[in-house]
């Protein structure tokens, strides 16, 4: 039987890697980067749609203290009230523009009653890459334009701390709940990135670039990968599956070769090849010269 080569334990074990590789790039690969461009998709639709309309009270945007959400994250919004200097953070271990930096988080009290983060923007590292000297926030009550933001989160679920000589404790992600834990404040949930040119702000964090970014082309390589995978364990299959497979059963001999093969003349000694070229070169006997 021809297939039965497909019982063989190693073209078993090939044929187990092709299809889950297979049905991997089907499964999860491509549709974990198809999410992923949905959710930037998302995102650019959220940040051109705040660029083109106003700044709204944050009660119309997040009524009764809602949490952000993909609906209203990236929402200008305005927020009047006090800023709390003594409960201000600093985040760590950010990137601007390319390069490490430092957000500072300053939460601030509504007119409302309600308390929430706000972040004031960045800071370059100092030569020692510690935290540099900044303005504070100005005192009294202010209105300020802010982008809403959902809340980070830390794989690792680190808490806030102070290392030594810092001045103020600092936190691996933006959350609120972490740092309703430090500061013992009841912060609603997300925060709220400072635009520029409003009171407190310090370096304004830039925007994200809006563009789909390669995950929907990744998406349909990983397809692409499956595809190939498949369409190459097929062309083997049917290849082996012909007369003359490199995993044929060698115990059976195809047809063409059922007579028995010539045996291929041995080869010559040094010592016998000598002895033909000397017996080449000797004359030829002349007759009536045999008897001298």
């Amino acid at each position: 039987m021809r297939l039965k080569f497909l019982l063989r334990p190693n073209w078993v074990a090939l044929t187990l890697v092709v299809f889950l590789f297979a049905i991997a790039c089907f499964l999860l690969l491509s549709p974990w980067q198809w999410g992923r461009h949905t959710e930037r998709d998302a995102r650019n639709e959220a940040i051109e749609r705040s660029l083109s309309q106003p700044p709204r009270p944050v009660e119309q945007v997040l009524p009764d203290g809602e949490a952000p959400s993909s609906d209203t994250e990236w929402a200008r919004v305005e927020v009047t009230g006090t800023y709390l200097p003594d409960a201000e953070l600093v985040a760590r271990l950010r990137s601007v523009n390319g390069e490490p930096a430092y957000e500072v988080l300053t939460p601030l009290r509504t007119t409302s009653g309600d308390t929430v983060l706000v972040d004031r923007g960045y800071i370059q590292p100092d030569d020692q890459v510690g935290v540099p000297d900044y303005a504070p926030p100005p005192d009294g009550e202010v209105t300020v334009v802010a982008r809403v933001r959902a809340d980070e989160s830390d794989p690792q679920g680190r808490s806030a701390f102070t290392p030594n000589g810092a001045g103020a404790p600092q936190v691996y992600a933006i959350d609120s709940s972490v740092v309703a834990d430090e500061t013992g404040l009841d912060l609603r949930s997300g925060y709220f990135l400072l635009t520029p040119d409003q009171p407190g702000v310090l370096n304004p964090v830039p925007l994200p670039r809006v563009d789909s970014g390669p995950f929907l082309s990744y998406s349909f390589q990983w397809i692409a990968f499956g595809i190939m995978a498949l369409a190459g364990w097929l062309y083997f299959t049917v290849r082996e599956s012909k007369p003359g497979g490199a995993l044929r059963d060698r115990t059976q001999r195809p047809s063409d070769a059922a007579e028995p093969r010539a045996k291929k003349p041995r080869r010559k000694s040094v010592a016998e090849q000598l002895a033909e070229d000397e017996a080449a070169e000797r004359p030829l006997p002349v007759p009536g010269r045999e008897r001298d």
